[in-house]
């Protein structure tokens, strides 16, 4: 186990490295390096600004393509909440300056349909300001595009995947976007292939190690994800307003065959996937300095789903047969949520500015569960056709549930500029919610937190930065955990008992960082410790109402601590004389502890870290680009402890390359290989009989499962 002690003498250690291997061999070709780009600007905020001439020689056909040429930059990929409900004020992604009011129609997606030649520059703010719509990252991009009176851009997509089972697979995505004086639009249209093929091999041992069983299993995904986005924005004078719209389909339907040694097994699931968006903001500036904003968010979602096994003897024909069908499962979710949130900043003096705010969200979530299973004898209920012909399980069924949650949420955030080289920002959020339950369950309770924050940055020089963070947070309580739910995760456990009791999980988060940037755009270099304190962890506890039919479910299982320290590097190989490559890497390490509420021992609770190794090189003369992405996870992190199973997931290490070339100076096209280790996920799971509480072990089952490799060939243009 790692010592919490010793975690910043490791990153101290760590980027002392970093920066005694690189920091002295930048400095020899920074000439070199500069000659051959276009100089970058930097602020006096410690603003690093990428102009729309530096990334010129790399033919760049969206803005993500620009962004995988600057070293050290990440965003995420979720909006405003950060998938959380509401919007919040989170975020590391702005276009011109403004965040956009969206879930799933989030900025990092606009990244992929924004045309590069609409840029004008990038620029990657390091520190904390008054003028961020979004609050708490460590970094934060900002993309700026060229003013003109009047420009449109296409760009054309065509993907087209192979699969290890020889399946093909084709896609496309269109997207325009155009100005008009003032107006500004865009709309992208996107299918997306997402098929999946994975097959795992199981072995099957008794307590004593000896072999009792096998099993093959192939899982296949057959999915075409469909989406329109668009949105539409009017800006004159110190105003400006904007409307987003999204609409998904991601139905699919899943196929599942098991091999056992003496019998097959056969699952046919039909998933209906659906989801529609709309968002708008309006902002306002004023002469002195104040400033008005108004956002909203309207989300409906649906996510229903029908699966049907049929079990058959290996000589069997003919398997899909009432006679032969021994479960039957539908779930139905909708979730439907309504945002509206208005802020206000202005200046309280030359160095400090206060932002103040008002959210309110309604979330409401609709669920049933039916499950039918053969299942005869004295108590059971007769074969109903609403349960696919079989016996209905009352007891494991959820008839019909309703969870809403009415939440309110005020914020204020300070900043003050404390000296030239240093910034603090303060925060306080009160948040109060009510969830009403009803259905199965009638139920309604009251939530208040206060959520303090600070965050304060140093600027040791231009380059060197000194970040520290202390925080509580607030878990957002799943909906879906109230009522029961599918378990897809284990076949001979088809359901997942709600909770109605859940409470959310509290958190005191403390972070120390040092950021290094390497003199002319030579790389990055980062290094972050944390420490979490955890109250009310919500993890799996014993739902168990009848004793011949054992139950999980989500809880509260109490106290625990997470921490650890992220280290990642991206260099160009600017000293071996090709600044046009970048090497990045990264090394993660974490450890945590909570007392098990089934075994009662201590036990961790995450991962225990990865390493990562990355390179791109971008051939100019040749308008040629390639690399590569390999990962490493490290073992011995957490088991997943239920009422009957102990359970621990080990990822093997993986690859990623590719190779893209420009034709005719606006044909983009890449080859990739996808998994080209043919990563595996393997699971050792240890079942006891009648509980993992007071049971003794019964079966050992030792399995690992891949997707394989997968070849992605894409050609795109703009225009």
């Amino acid at each position: 186990m790692l010592n919490v002690k010793t975690v910043p003498i490791l990153m101290l250690a760590s980027t002392s490295l970093l920066w005694g291997m690189s920091s002295a061999q930048a400095q020899e070709n920074t000439a070199e390096l500069s000659t051959e780009s276009p100089a970058l600007e930097a602020a006096t905020d410690g603003t690093v600004i990428y102009p729309a001439s530096f990334f010129t020689p790399y033919n760049p056909v969206s803005v993500s393509d620009m962004l995988d040429r600057i070293p050290g930059v990440s965003v995420g990929g979720g909006g405003g909440g950060g998938g959380g409900r509401g919007l919040g004020t989170g975020g590391d992604v702005l276009i011109n300056g403004q965040r956009m009011a969206g879930k799933e129609n989030s900025p990092r997606d606009q990244l992929d349909r924004i045309a590069a030649q609409e840029v004008e520059r990038i620029e990657i703010i390091r520190g904390t300001s008054a003028e961020l719509d979004v609050r708490g990252s460590g970094q934060v991009v900002n993309v700026v595009l060229a003013d003109a009176n009047s420009r449109s851009s296409t760009t054309v997509e065509l993907v087209g995947r192979w699969n290890h089972d020889q399946t093909a697979e084709a896609g496309a995505s269109v997207s325009h976007s155009r100005q008009i004086g003032n107006l500004q639009g865009l709309i992208n249209i996107e299918a997306r292939p997402n098929y999946e093929n994975r097959e795992s091999t199981e072995l099957q041992y008794d307590p004593a190690g000896q072999p009792i069983g096998s099993l093959f299993e192939s899982n296949v995904r057959d999915q075409d994800i469909l989406e329109i986005a668009g949105n539409i924005g009017y800006q004159w004078a110190n105003q400006r307003a904007q409307l987003n719209v999204l609409y998904g389909d991601s139905g699919y339907p899943r196929r599942v065959s098991r091999d056992f040694r003496d019998y097959l097994e056969y699952e046919q699931t039909d998933n209906d996937h659906s989801n529609w968006e709309v968002g708008g903001d309006y902002d306002i500036s004023f002469a002195n300095g104040h400033r008005a904003q108004l956002l909203f968010v309207a989300t409906d979602q649906t996510r229903d789903e029908q699966r049907e096994r049929y079990r058959a003897d290996p000589d069997t024909a003919q398997v899909a047969d009432v006679n032969n069908k021994t479960l039957f499962i539908d779930s139905d979710q909708r979730t439907r949520e309504r945002i509206v949130q208005g802020n206000y900043s202005f200046p309280l003096t030359s160095d400090q500015n206060l932002r103040v705010g008002l959210e309110r969200a309604v979330t409401r979530l609709d669920s049933s569960l039916l499950v039918g299973s053969r299942h005869s004898g004295s108590g059971s209920l007769p074969p109903s056709e609403r349960y696919g012909g079989l016996n209905p399980q009352p007891s494991l069924s959820n008839a019909g549930t309703t969870v809403e949650e009415v939440r309110y949420e005020g914020f204020a955030f300070h900043n003050w500029v404390l000296s030239p080289r240093s910034t603090l920002e303060t925060s306080l959020v009160y948040e109060s919610s009510e969830i009403s339950q009803s259905g199965v369950v009638d139920n309604s309770r009251r939530f208040n937190y206060l959520r303090p924050s600070i965050d304060y940055r140093f600027n040791f020089t231009e380059s060197l930065q000194l970040r520290a963070t202390a925080a509580k947070e607030v878990s957002q309580l799943s909906f879906s955990s109230f009522a029961a739910t599918v378990n897809d995760d284990d076949r001979e456990q088809n359901t997942d008992a709600g909770n109605p009791e859940l409470t959310p999980q509290e958190e005191l988060r403390y972070e120390l960082g040092l950021e290094y940037r390497l003199p002319n755009d030579s790389g990055v270099v980062n290094s972050r410790i944390f420490y979490r304190d955890i109250e009310n962890y919500i993890g799996n506890i014993n739902a168990t109402v009848d004793p011949n039919e054992p139950l999980s479910a989500e809880g509260n299982v109490g106290p625990a601590t997470r921490w650890g320290i992220f280290n990642d590097a991206s260099l160009r190989l600017g000293f071996l004389g090709v600044p046009d490559a970048i090497v990045s890497a990264e090394l993660n390490i974490f450890d945590s502890q909570i007392t098990n509420p089934f075994l009662g021992s201590k036990e961790r609770i995450n991962r225990r870290g990865e390493a990562e190794l990355g390179f791109r090189h971008d051939v100019t003369a040749w308008a040629l680009s390639y690399g590569f992405d390999y990962r490493y996870p490290f073992h011995g992190g957490e088991y997943d402890i239920d009422v009957t199973t102990i359970t621990r997931n080990d990822n093997q290490p993986s690859l990623d390359m590719f190779v893209s070339r420009v034709f005719f100076d606006d044909v983009t096209v890449r080859l990739e290989s996808d998994n080209t280790l043919g990563q595996s996920r393997c699971r050792s799971r240890y079942r006891y009989e009648p509980s993992t509480i007071d049971g003794e072990l019964s079966r050992i089952e030792d399995s690992c499962s891949s997707r394989y490799r997968r070849l992605i060939l894409s050609v795109s243009s703009t225009f």
